[in-house]
């Protein structure tokens, strides 16, 4: 087989199972050249099998990334680069200022829109309104050391929004989930609002007082989705729709997190929405994506994964966020039953003939597991936590012989762990992400088999002992679903 090299920055599950859906190739003999947040077991797994070369850096500093690309460029096929923060920080940029030749398939700085949040609202304002909600934004600049008036502009504009239950206060620069304030949820008085929206406007940095930007804006009520595209500069390739559940405890309670897992149906849609819903989000992608694009052709898109976060609301979809690549955990809904060879879809984008992505049709369910201090489960449940595990190993034995024996149906992708003296440890965030493979999320009522995508996510964390690690049981339960269904079906016709 042909032989590609391929380097991968790797931070957690998202990027070993991009590793992983490359090396199951049956026409690639795939090389991995792994700079590593940490020694993932699964991204080592494939290193012994396959050869390569492998890097850990904690930091995935752009010094190291470069290092290892200018070292080993002429071994290389393609770059990528799932992780947002080399990309926001200008990876892509500083590596052609070195004159590297090898495909980057990741987008330069100017085009990572996660980076400002108040850029994205800025650009949809100016090309797509009605899929923006209603917003403003807070500047250091109208302000400088007025903090009374910023006071009073934000109280103003909160009242006009119908009040703190109504309002949204978000930073502009990535915050990974935190940092974003709900009213209702995180804060419940005027008072409370501000204080949020002032620790986001000003910070005490080493003794030198540092004012950022923030928006407030409308709580839109709704349901969630997550869109995604692949683009080659010229077109996109849309994949099907999936739905994150953030919040850290079952029910949708509890802080946000990066994800606690997200489920995708057997179509491209998800149960809550309508195909005409699916509809208006091609269109209004397409309107963003033709605006970046310009006159035909961007090599500045060239590789670049669309995944925006979608409300689903009475009035149609409103954009909540825009990202340059793929989501964690989303991506891994739509990787295991991709039909295209992955290889081929990178190549494709290198080659400006990208074409549609095909899937099998199946529904999928991926769930984390994750460590007692993540979600502040330990502070919530301290009564759930089994303190003489923290720290410990865990033991994926069982969970190897699961995937060898049904890998059409489970596949589990680890995140935050690394391999330690022969042994495996979880470290301090999501540790590792189950995914179940089937007809069905989950099945109809009445129906007594087991096997759906949910009990097989499920199924395959509880293959992983050790390490006091704990799961949300709920990700695309049946009983969540048709919630989030007679809730649009309410706003609907009110």
């Amino acid at each position: 087989m042909e032989r590609v090299g391929v380097l991968i920055v790797s931070y957690g599950a998202r990027e070993s199972a991009i590793l992983d859906t490359l090396c199951r190739s049956n026409n690639y003999n795939v090389i991995p050249y792994i700079v590593d947040k940490q020694a993932n077991p699964l991204n080592l797994k494939w290193i012994k099998e396959q050869g390569g070369v492998h890097v850990v850096d904690s930091k995935l500093s752009i010094t190291t990334i470069l290092k290892v690309l200018t070292t080993y460029q002429n071994e290389l096929d393609y770059v990528l680069c799932p992780n947002e923060n080399p990309i926001v920080n200008g990876l892509r940029d500083k590596a052609e200022k070195l004159g590297i030749g090898v495909p980057l398939l990741f987008p330069t700085q100017g085009y990572a829109y996660e980076r400002s949040k108040v850029e994205q609202r800025l650009l949809l304002h100016k090309i797509c309104p009605n899929a923006n909600p209603n917003f403003k934004v807070f500047s250091p600049e109208n302000y400088s050391e007025k903090l009374d008036e910023l006071r009073a502009d934000v109280t103003e504009w909160v009242n006009e929004l119908g009040g703190v239950d109504r309002s949204v206060v978000k930073p502009d620069e990535p915050g990974f989930g935190k940092g974003v304030g709900v009213g209702g949820e995180h804060f419940f008085t005027m008072d409370e609002l501000l204080s949020h929206a002032l620790s986001l406007y000003e910070a005490n940095i080493e003794g030198e007082i540092i004012r950022k930007p923030f928006i407030v804006e409308e709580r839109l009520e709704g349901e969630e989705s997550s869109f995604q595209a692949y683009c080659d500069g010229h077109r996109l390739a849309v994949l099907p729709e999936t739905r994150d559940h953030k919040r850290a405890f079952d029910g949708d309670r509890g802080p946000n997190t990066g994800g606690m897992g997200s489920y995708m149906d057997n179509k491209p849609w998800l149960p809550f929405m309508t195909s005409q819903d699916r509809k208006k989000e091609v269109e209004i992608i397409n309107i963003i994506h033709k605006y970046l694009q310009g006159n035909g052709y961007n090599p500045n898109l060239l590789g670049m994964p669309y995944y925006v976060a979608f409300m689903h609301t009475r009035n149609g979809p409103k954009v909540l966020e825009i990202n340059s690549r793929e989501g964690d955990p989303e991506i891994i809904n739509i990787l295991p039953v991709m039909k295209n060879d992955l290889v081929d879809v990178y190549f494709s984008m290198i080659d400006g003939n990208l074409k549609s992505i095909e899937v099998e049709e199946k529904a999928t369910v991926a769930t984390y597991k994750v460590p007692p201090n993540y979600g502040n489960y330990e502070k919530e449940f301290p009564e759930h936590v089994k303190k003489k595990e923290i720290g410990k190993p865990v033991n994926l034995a069982s969970a190897y012989r699961l995937i060898e024996e049904h890998e059409d149906l489970i596949r589990f992708y680890p995140a935050s762990m690394e391999l330690r003296d022969g042994k495996t440890y979880a470290l301090r965030s999501r540790a590792v992400c189950s995914v179940g493979m089937w007809s069905k999320i989950e099945n109809d009522p009445g129906i007594l088999s087991m096997l759906n995508a949910r009990t097989l996510s499920l199924t395959g964390l509880r293959a992983i002992k050790g390490g006091s690690l704990w799961f949300r049981t709920d990700i695309g339960s049946g009983q969540h679903i048709q919630k989030s269904i007679e809730h649009m079906r309410r706003l609907r016709t009110n």
